[in-house]
């Protein structure tokens, strides 16, 4: 079937949230970024040629990542920015004693890591930040020449771990999937706003090991233009931030001030309000589909008609969220019952390892595609967390071009199958049904798919084994 006329993509049919910190702002251009080798790779780039500043927002950075193309680590190639002169700042999550398990992944500014800066990178300026007790600073974001007409930032959900630098042809076993979007235009002020906001009230700023660096006692200006459009997609972004976390509230480029010292979950709101406006598909990939209002929207988005896939982890991880209280056992009862529906999907992606079997890849993106005209990407799960606690950072946007181009790479990448030749209905139709005849296969023992997707149980789905 040819692609389906774009009647309505003239002007936004989903809504935007209009309870945030940022505006929804025309004029800007976004360039998808699929898995960590590629994005990395883009993104070492764009501070290779920074011509001002490299600020960073970073959670989880291992002690063996590198690079990719023989750069180093993170540290390496930011050091070698900040030698040219280059104003180099990150924010750095340091868990509380809640989450103590997580240093081991995380520059948490230990004893080593400060003697690792003195020693092999002292021209960067650092600050640590934490979340409330018990959760998680997980905005990942890269902002280059921030205060200058072209700027640019991207926005996803790529951890600085060895398991995120993996290009798309090489699959196997304890490898992530996920994506970033670069952009480009008057949305990046926002971005930089978020940088300032957080920078500014960094939570650890006036302890002895709570900043790093010549500059790590500045302060930061937040900025008071947007840079050139470049493209024309709208595009708002859209956090979690927990309340009690920042109280200046200063406004963004042409916009009014948000009191956000209560708080903002424009993520959520946005969730929801996108899943309930859809009108053909909703296309998700995320680690977790774990909240009772994300399933209330998408059973009433089924209900209505609409094409729904959900690409989550065939092996979930969901330790932490599997106590056996009535609370959760309606949610699963819940969620199970989508399983009714023949127009709902659950999938997984599995590549073939070198001994010949399929090897399950971890669905680390957290990413929402609709009616092939609007997504989200951001570092936002679908867990409670994420949407209520964490402090998350999303780009949504409408750009019906851009939409359908990565809808088309995405599947290419799932199905090994072209799917420009579809509109958005039958795409989806068509990932359900080979993911349904690897389904068969993996059942048959016959490693031969077409691509990686294989359908799972929505019924049993992180209760028991299914892959």
């Amino acid at each position: 079937m040819a692609p389906s006329t774009l009647e309505d993509v003239s002007s936004p049919s989903l809504p935007f949230v209009e309870t945030g910190s940022y505006p929804t702002r025309g004029g800007n251009q976004i360039r998808p970024w699929i898995d960590g080798e590629p994005a990395f790779r883009r993104i070492c780039e764009a501070i290779d040629a920074a011509q001002h500043s490299v600020w960073a927002t970073v959670t989880f950075m291992w002690s063996s990542f590198q690079m990719p193309d023989d750069r180093g680590s993170a540290l390496d190639v930011l050091e070698r920015a900040a030698r040219r002169g280059i104003d180099v700042r990150i924010i750095f999550w340091r868990p509380d004693d809640q989450l103590a398990h997580l240093r081991q992944n995380a520059f948490w500014g230990s004893a080593g890591h400060v003697e690792l800066l003195s020693q092999r990178h002292p021209h960067l300026n650092v600050r640590w930040d934490r979340a409330p007790a018990g959760y998680c600073q997980h905005q990942k974001s890269w902002l280059v020449d921030a205060t200058h007409g072209d700027a640019t930032a991207f926005v996803g959900g790529i951890n600085l771990n060895p398991h995120s630098v993996v290009g798309p042809g090489h699959r196997g076993e304890g490898q992530n999937h996920d994506v970033y979007i670069e952009l480009a235009g008057p949305a990046v002020a926002d971005v930089h706003h978020n940088f300032v906001q957080r920078w500014n009230e960094a939570s650890e700023r006036a302890s002895h090991d709570g900043r790093w660096g010549n500059r790590s006692d500045d302060s930061l200006a937040f900025p008071d233009r947007t840079p050139a459009e470049r493209g024309s997609a709208l595009v708002q972004m859209q956090r979690t931030i927990p309340a009690g976390c920042y109280t200046n509230g200063h406004p963004p480029p042409a916009w009014s001030a948000f009191e956000i010292a209560r708080g903002e979950r424009t993520n959520l709101e946005q969730y929801c309000a996108s899943i309930r406006s859809a009108r053909r598909t909703i296309y998700v990939e995320n680690q977790y589909v774990e909240v009772p209002e994300i399933v209330d929207a998408l059973t009433e988005a089924v209900r209505r008609g609409i094409q729904v896939v959900l690409l989550l982890p065939a092996v979930p991880d969901i330790s932490s969220l599997s106590a056996a209280t009535p609370e959760r056992i309606a949610f699963l009862e819940s969620r199970a019952s989508l399983a009714a529906y023949d127009n709902v999907t659950l999938c997984g992606i599995a590549g073939l390892g070198d001994d010949g079997h399929r090897k399950p890849v971890y669905v680390h993106a957290k990413i929402m595609l609709i009616d092939d005209a609007w997504a989200t990407v951001g570092s936002c799960n679908l867990h409670r967390w994420s949407l209520t606690g964490n402090g998350e950072l999303n780009a949504a946007f409408w750009d019906p071009e851009t939409v359908r181009a990565l809808r088309v790479e995405l599947f290419q990448e799932h199905l090994a199958r072209d799917t420009s030749d579809l509109d958005d209905t039958e795409a989806l139709r068509l990932f359900r049904r080979i993911a349904r005849d690897n389904r068969q296969r993996h059942e048959r023992r016959d490693p031969h798919w077409q691509g990686l997707a294989c359908s799972l149980n929505l019924a049993t789905y992180g209760q028991e084994r299914q892959f």
